[in-house]
């Protein structure tokens, strides 16, 4: 009779401290999402509020995993995949999520959200693949190509202010524009430049 394998142990018992923060933005983006659906429902402003304040704690457990991961030397392959996960609900669908609930809901709108996040997940990939390429003789990556993807918490907070001032729906900066019978918000284009920008080869040096 052979005996049976060993079982490894429950998948939350491997995650180090780091993880937990990571997995904390992760869940601060899904809120985010939850926020502006909800929002979408009732039109109560100060759930934008909400969507916005969760990506930027989302930014802050962000900061804090890298940290506490390399203050405990517990980095592992495990915690990058988890960090790009979460980056592209944070940062990613959370941002287009707060563009489209504050009025970038035409057709040429959607595309360009769609083509933003797509952008952060292809940036995210190639940052996994080409990272220990990038790093050094202290195994630290030393630059990014291409903008990393939290820089989104820029667009969200033009957003909040946009809200803030009652100018979102009909009202959105810049006004929208016609095209062959389809809607274009110009604002969404500040989207457009941020995801090629993401999947540009511009090097930025990495803190």
């Amino acid at each position: 009779m052979k005996t049976p394998p060993p079982r490894s142990p429950a998948m939350f018992r491997q995650f180090a401290l780091a993880d937990w923060f990571t997995l904390s933005n992760a869940a601060c983006g899904a809120g985010a999402v939850f926020s502006m659906m909800t929002y979408l429902q009732v039109r109560e402003v100060m759930h934008i509020y909400f969507a916005g304040g969760l990506v930027a704690l989302a930014l802050l457990f962000d900061f804090l995993d890298g940290r506490i991961a390399r203050w405990r030397r517990r980095a592992s392959t495990m915690g990058r995949e988890l960090d790009s996960l979460s980056d592209v609900i944070s940062f990613g669908v959370a941002p287009a999520m707060i563009a489209y609930g504050c009025g970038m809901q035409g057709l040429y709108d959607r595309l360009v959200l769609i083509y933003f996040v797509v952008c952060g997940v292809s940036r995210l990939a190639r940052y996994n693949v080409t990272a220990e390429a990038l790093s050094g003789d202290d195994d630290k990556v030393k630059y990014f190509e291409g903008t990393p993807i939290p820089t989104s918490i820029v667009l969200v907070l033009v957003l909040i202010v946009a809200a803030s001032s009652g100018a979102i729906g009909d009202e959105l900066p810049l006004g929208m524009v016609e095209i062959g019978g389809f809607e274009l918000h110009p604002l969404v284009l500040l989207f457009a430049a941020s995801g090629t920008l993401m999947v540009s080869r511009v090097r930025i040096p990495k803190p």
